[in-house]
C-alpha cells in the first residue's frame, strides 16, 4: 500500500473542496430559544406556509410567573430555498422524536442546557472547572430523583477526551462491569486513555459487588460516575467512597422548574404546529405554579405532567383555532383522571400525612394503609413516613406498650437499607402494629406540659437543684454541702426513700398522671340500647 498516493489523492481532493460552500445548514425546524437568553435569528419568510407575524403570534405562549421572563417560541427560517429540500426530512425527524418521551427529548446535551444545581455548575461551581480543564475525578452524585443526575454525568461523561461507557445497576451485573473493566485497562495501556465510567442507581450493588470497582478506580483505569437516590454513607462501600469526591444534587426550585415547564411547552407547540397542525397550548401563571407544586422539585414529574395535557388538547381539530388557553379548572381535572395528584411541597403533603398518623391514633387499620398507599404513589419519601411512625409510637402508643418504638425504629432502619419498592410492605406491617396497638398519651401529655412551664416561667426554669442532688465532683463543692444528705436508693428496701426531688419553690407541681387516656364520653358513639 503506497501511503503517499493516498496523501496525494487526499490533497487534491481537499484542494477541490469549495471553500465557499458551507459545511453544514441550519435546520428548518431548530428548537426556538428564549427571548433574553441570546437568540440572534432574523425574520425571514417561512418555507413552511404559515405568515411570519402571524406564526409568532401563534407559537408564542406567555408564561409570565413571578421568577421567570416572559418567553416565546420562534421558528429559525431557513436563509436559502436550498434548505426547502430539507424541510420534509426535519419534520419526519421532529415527528419520529415526538414518539420518545417529552423528558428524554429534552435531556440537556450542554452544560449551558441544563437547568439548577448552579452550586455544582453554576460559574464559580467546582464541577465546571473539573469539566472545562478536563480533570474531572471519580465522583457519586447523590439526589433526589428528577433533579438531572443522569443529564449531569452524561454531561460530563461527553465533555472529556476520555472513552464513555453507561451501566445500569437495575439492568447489568458484575460480570458485564468486569468487562468494561478490563476493557479499560486495554485501552489505558494501548492509547493511555482513560474510560469514564457511568453506573446509574450504583447503590443497587451490594457492598461485595462495589468491592470489584476499586482496583480499576485507584489505578486511574476508569473514572468512575455513580448516580444514587441513597445516602452513600450507608450505601457505598466505605473504601469505594473514599475514592470518590460525594457531590450533593438539590431539588429544583421553583425559578428552575418554572424554565423547565417553560422549555417544554416550546418543544410541545413546535410539534402540535408543525407535526399535528394542532393550536397551540397557553399556560396561565395559575396553571404553571400548580404544575410547579405538583412536581414537588422534580423536573421529570413536571414534564410528565405537560405530556399529560398536550395528549388532553391532542382531540382539539377546530383548525381556525390557533391557541388554546389551559383553563386551570381543566388543568386540575386532566391531572386528577390521569395522575396521582401529590404535591409533595403543599398541601397534599400535609393533609395526607396528618391524615395518616390521625387514622393510626384512631385505630383504624383500613384508612392508614389507605393513606400510606395513596402517599407511596404519589411519591412520598419513605423514610419521612417512618420516620412520623417512630414519633407515633411514643406520642401515641407510649408507655402501654413499650415494643411499639423499638419495632418503628427497625422499620425505618430496613427501609433505609431495602428501600422502595420492596420496603412497602414493611411501612404496611409497622402501620397495622401501631395503630391495633392500645393507646397511651401520659407520657405525652406530661412532657408537653412541663416543656410548656420550663419555656414559659423563668422562675420555674430556674430554680435552685437541691444540694443533696448536685453532683460534687471537687472538694470544694464536698464542703459546700453538694451531694451531702443524698440516699442512694438501691442501699434501702425496695429502693423506697423519704427524698425530695423538684426544686423545694416547685415540689408541689405534678406533671405525669397515671391515666392512659381521657374520660369524654364521645355522644356519637351508640349507647348499649342501640340509640344514639
Amino acid at each position: 500500500m503506497d501511503i503517499g498516493a493516498i496523501n496525494a489523492h487526499l490533497d487534491q481532493c481537499m484542494a477541490q473542496k469549495d471553500p465557499k460552500k458551507p459545511s453544514s445548514a441550519k435546520s428548518v425546524l431548530s428548537f426556538g430559544k428564549f427571548k433574553g437568553e441570546g437568540s440572534a435569528s432574523q425574520s425571514q419568510k417561512t418555507v413552511v406556509e404559515i405568515p411570519s407575524e402571524q406564526d409568532d403570534h401563534d407559537l408564542t405562549t406567555n408564561l409570565s410567573s413571578s421568577p421567570t421572563q416572559n418567553l416565546s417560541v420562534s421558528l429559525t427560517e431557513p436563509a436559502t430555498k436550498k434548505h426547502k429540500l430539507n424541510e420534509s426530512t426535519d419534520i419526519k425527524k421532529l415527528r419520529m422524536s415526538a414518539k420518545l418521551p417529552l423528558a428524554e427529548r429534552l435531556r440537556p446535551k450542554t452544560l449551558e442546557e441544563y437547568v439548577g444545581q448552579s452550586h455544582l455548575v453554576g460559574p464559580t461551581g467546582v464541577l465546571r472547572g473539573f469539566i472545562e480543564h478536563d480533570r474531572v475525578p471519580s465522583m457519586i452524585l447523590w439526589g433526589p430523583p428528577g433533579v438531572g443526575k443522569t443529564s449531569l454525568a452524561r454531561i460530563i461523561a461527553s465533555s472529556t477526551n476520555n472513552r464513555c461507557v453507561e451501566l445500569s445497576a437495575t439492568s447489568s451485573g458484575i460480570s458485564e462491569c468486569r468487562k468494561v473493566f478490563e476493557e479499560a485497562r486495554n485501552e489505558m495501556k494501548l492509547t493511555k486513555r482513560r474510560t469514564v465510567l457511568f453506573c446509574d442507581e450504583i447503590h443497587r450493588f451490594n457492598k461485595s459487588q462495589q468491592d470489584a470497582f476499586l482496583p480499576y478506580v485507584e489505578r486511574g483505569d476508569i473514572i468512575l460516575i455513580g448516580a444514587t437516590t441513597e445516602n452513600p454513607s450507608f450505601q457505598l462501600n466505605s473504601a469505594l467512597l473514599s475514592r470518590c469526591r460525594v457531590f450533593v444534587l438539590n431539588k429544583l426550585d421553583n425559578e428552575d422548574l418554572a424554565k423547565v415547564v417553560n422549555r417544554s411547552l416550546l418543544l410541545v407547540n413546535r410539534v402540535r404546529k408543525l407535526v399535528y397542525n394542532k393550536p397551540v397550548l397557553r399556560l396561565t401563571t395559575e396553571c404553571l405554579q400548580y404544575i410547579i407544586g405538583v412536581a414537588g422539585g422534580d423536573s421529570r414529574t413536571a414534564l410528565n405532567l405537560v405530556e399529560m395535557v398536550d395528549a388532553h388538547y391532542q382531540k382539539n381539530d377546530d383548525k381556525n383555532v390557533a391557541s388554546i388557553d389551559v383553563d386551570p379548572s381543566t388543568l386540575r381535572e386532566v391531572l386528577r383522571s390521569t395522575h396521582a395528584v401529590y404535591d409533595r411541597a403543599g398541601d397534599q403533603h400535609y393533609d395526607a400525612i396528618s391524615a395518616f398518623h390521625k387514622s393510626v391514633r384512631g385505630s383504624n387499620v383500613d384508612a392508614a394503609l389507605y393513606y400510606l398507599a395513596r402517599m407511596l404513589h404519589g411519591g412520598e419519601d419513605p423514610l419521612y413516613i417512618s420516620r412520623r411512625m417512630i414519633r407515633m409510637a411514643s406520642e401515641d402508643v407510649g408507655v402501654v406498650d413499650d415494643s411499639c418504638l423499638p419495632f418503628a425504629v427497625a422499620t425505618f432502619d430496613a427501609v433505609h437499607k431495602v428501600g422502595l419498592p420492596e420496603a412497602d410492605v414493611m411501612l404496611a406491617h409497622c402501620a397495622y402494629k401501631l395503630a391495633t396497638a392500645a393507646k397511651s398519651v401520659s407520657i405525652y401529655r406530661a412532657w408537653n406540659k412541663v416543656k410548656a412551664k420550663v419555656a414559659q416561667d423563668a422562675n420555674f426554669s430556674g430554680a435552685p437543684i437541691p444540694l443533696h442532688l448536685r453532683n460534687a465532683p471537687t472538694k470544694l463543692m464536698d464542703e459546700l454541702g453538694y451531694s451531702k444528705g443524698y440516699k442512694y436508693n438501691p442501699d434501702f428496701k425496695d429502693g423506697k426513700v423519704v427524698q425530695e426531688y423538684l426544686p423545694s419553690e416547685i415540689k408541689a407541681e405534678t406533671f405525669y398522671e397515671d391515666r392512659h387516656l381521657g374520660d369524654i364520653v364521645d355522644s356519637d358513639l351508640e349507647e348499649p340500647n342501640g340509640n344514639n
